[in-house]
């Protein structure tokens, strides 16, 4: 029996397990090939919905599905992938063989090493993460009103910082009152908001934000943080109980184990088919691949837009291997984006120079559609594994 193993259940190794499994059914091939999912927990978080209220429920259960679709789960962290050997460990020490790997372990957040980033931060890169802001919020309306307690700073003026500061300034009003001075600042260290979402939609967010009343101090980095406030590069002291930290992401670790090139964000430079060019029976999908969408020079960004598709070649391919059919070649030529702004509503451009196609109040309906409903997967096993063809055109742009 051959083992097609998968670690991650995020979007891009849910959607390798459907789509290999679905490969596997067409040929027949259930007796003589298994696709195994190794995760922590056996349910996909809603990564692009963390900036939200409610971030607790921001989670899919994936039992149901995976069971339905005969795709075994072990319930485990990967601590170290051997290629020489074909395994991969988990830190209970348990190894588990491989055919064909599909690493999908995703990203995380940057913490670089600035005083007092660790200890009085906040961040809403996992469900624990913007769980615990979101206590830490709610937490503030039993605290005296002070300049500190009605600020938050943002730092990163990125996708993420950009939604989550869009949404501060109502969900503040909400738990501390309307007749609190409450002030939202971005930090960015770039010049610009938004720096590399470009020109196109930046005059929209500008008008969003600025109507939302959030602040930017741009040209500014973090120099440390204290219980009671930041401090910035350029020497100005801002007093704040609630600090975000949103800037920049790589790759997750594991993807340092595989054997060769990565990019500067830890992502290991997957060929035209999303296998590690120095051990083709290892395969690296979602956020851990750096990937050409097109003829164009265009790379993969670390989103769910990409990671869905990215998942369905990924599981395409390992199965295809082990069937000795023809790969399938990565391609993505559509690009588009939808960002979130909050009360004002929201942007939607398209192309890699994010032309604005829509924006305002109307265009939040399609925000939330995609939040809500696009990039949920199906919950019917044979409506999921027809969605899982990689031939089949896939848009989300979250």
């Amino acid at each position: 029996m051959q083992n097609i193993v998968i670690i991650g259940t995020g979007f891009a190794g849910l959607w390798s397990a459907l789509s290999a499994k679905r490969l596997i059914n067409l040929h027949n091939a259930q007796d003589s090939i298994t696709v195994t999912v190794i995760s922590p927990e056996p349910h996909l978080v809603m990564r692009p919905r963390l900036y939200e209220a409610n971030a607790k429920d921001m989670k899919t259960p994936l039992t149901p599905l995976l069971e339905q679709s005969a795709i075994n789960f072990e319930q485990g962290t990967v601590s170290a992938i051997n290629a020489s050997d074909k395994t991969v460990t988990l830190q209970n020490g348990d190894n588990v063989p491989y055919d064909r790997l599909v690493l999908a372990a995703g990203s995380r957040l940057k913490q670089p090493r600035i005083p007092g980033l660790a200890e009085h931060s906040f961040s809403i890169d996992t469900l624990a993460d913007a769980s615990a802001f979101e206590r830490h919020l709610k937490n503030l309306a039993s605290l005296p009103s002070t300049a500190a307690r009605n600020t938050a700073v943002v730092v990163g003026g990125g996708f993420t910082g950009i939604e989550v500061a869009a949404e501060l300034p109502s969900r503040l009003c909400s738990i501390l009152g309307n007749d609190q001075d409450i002030r939202v600042i971005v930090v960015e260290q770039a010049s610009e908001i938004g720096p590399e979402l470009g020109p196109g939609p930046r005059p929209v967010i500008l008008t969003a934000l600025q109507t939302s009343g959030v602040e930017m101090t741009l040209g500014a980095g973090l120099a440390g943080i204290d219980a009671e406030g930041v401090m910035l590069s350029t020497g100005e002291r801002i007093p704040s109980l609630t600090v975000l930290w949103t800037a920049g992401v790589e790759a997750s670790p594991l993807a340092a184990q595989v054997p060769g090139e990565k990019d500067r964000l830890g992502r290991v430079i997957v060929d035209a088919f999303l296998r590690a060019p120095e051990v083709d029976d290892v395969i690296v999908t979602g956020d851990a691949a750096s990937a050409s969408t097109d003829d164009a020079g265009h790379d993969t960004l670390m989103s769910c837009q990409h990671a869905i598709p990215m998942g369905k070649f990924a599981g395409y391919n390992a199965a295809a291997g082990l069937l000795r059919l023809e790969l399938k070649r990565y391609k993505q030529e559509y690009y588009g984006t939808c960002l979130d702004l909050g009360q004002w509503g929201a942007v939607v451009s398209e192309g890699w120079d994010r032309k604005v196609m829509y924006s305002g109040a109307e265009t939040k309906k399609i925000k939330q559609w995609v939040n809500g409903t696009v990039i949920y997967p199906p919950v019917d096993a044979e409506e999921a594994l027809n969605k899982a063809d990689p031939e089949l055109e896939t848009v989300t742009l979250a």
